[in-house]
């Protein structure tokens, strides 16, 4: 009996230490990706949270062709992906999910997921400025009455019902896959004419069963009182439509920094920019941010892959306490 309680106890400590981590980096665009080269090159346990490969700015361009040293063109999703493979190479660990909440007080510090929790001694805020500045009629009134932002935290409550998923990225169409497991129908509106997700996901959600896609189809409202009943949508040269459904996922972008999931820990500017000092570390110690999120350059991939070097050799510097940074030309 002696040894099967130490063996649980040994097991439970084990799945904790699985989800401990020397740094965790939200977002895994060119800032994000480049902060993982370094970190985990420097043999920090890294792990990278990011909604999606086209979920960001760089992922959903088209055509790059003056990222140095990669000659083009190359679509933003490739060039993403090389980052992304450069990491992985070192050791850092991606995961395909959405953050929904950070204890920044806490040491070490608590990264809340849709599918985990996971505890880090430094973060780095990379989650760029796709966030939406408005919202549509009905969107804020119904938020947690039927209206969610995470299909893995909230799908399960619609077991057996019809839900809408709003976007054209890899986040919409994997949250809506996600959806499959629990509704009985999803609708998939596109607000433009095509998918601007990678092509085995369109495909995938081409052949479900259990999606319909209406691309083309602009969200109007989100109509219910008390809870969500349907959503009044308008397709590019048709007739404006209501679909009956009990949830909406909205999944549409912006051009404001992606901040929500902070719940106001962090100080940001007027313009809603996080701030930092010379070496990318928020007001507070051991948390970093990085890219689109600072709103004080031009955005370009090149400055965001920089702005994550700094950031990784602060990191290293925060995480083994020491006074100056480690130079590495190598």
């Amino acid at each position: 009996m002696l040894d099967l309680g130490l063996d649980l106890g040994l097991s439970s400590l084990g799945a904790a230490a699985e989800n401990d981590y020397d740094v965790v980096i939200i977002g895994g665009g060119p800032a994000g990706a480049s902060t993982a080269i370094y970190t985990a090159r420097a043999d920090l346990r890294t792990l990278v949270i990011d909604k999606g490969l086209t979920a960001g700015a760089l992922g959903i361009t088209t055509k790059i062709s003056n990222y140095p040293g990669v000659p083009g063109p190359v679509s933003g999703a490739e060039l993403v992906e090389i980052m992304r493979q450069q990491a992985e190479s070192f050791g850092a660990k991606f995961i395909t999910d959405k953050v929904v909440g950070l204890d920044l007080s806490s040491e070490p510090k608590m990264v809340m997921a849709g599918t985990g929790t996971f505890m880090a001694k430094a973060v780095v805020l990379a989650t760029g400025s796709m966030g939406r500045t408005g919202s549509v009629k009905g969107e804020e009134a119904l938020l947690g009455r039927g209206v969610s932002y995470c299909a893995t935290c909230d799908g399960a409550f619609f077991r057996d019902q019809d839900v809408a998923v709003i976007g054209n990225n890899d986040e919409a169409l994997e949250e809506a896959l996600f959806l499959t497991k629990f509704a009985a129908k999803v609708y998939l509106l596109s607000p433009t004419p095509e998918l601007k997700a990678r092509d085995f996901l369109a495909h995938e959600v081409a052949e479900h069963p259990k999606i319909e896609i209406l691309l083309g189809t602009r969200l109007k409202e989100i109509v219910g009182e008390t809870l969500v009943t349907a959503v009044r949508v308008q397709p590019r040269g048709g007739a404006e439509q209501t679909l009956p459904v009990t949830g909406a996922f909205v999944y549409l972008q912006g051009g404001k920094p992606i901040t929500d999931y902070l719940m106001e820990q962090l100080p940001t500017s007027a313009e809603g920019c996080l701030v930092v000092d010379a070496e990318m570390q928020t007001a507070v110690p051991g948390v970093f941010a990085v890219g689109d999120l600072l709103c004080t350059h031009i955005k370009q991939a090149a400055i965001a892959a920089a702005d994550g070097v700094m950031a990784a050799v602060a990191v290293d510097k925060y995480v083994h306490g020491r006074q100056k940074v480690q130079i590495d030309w190598n």
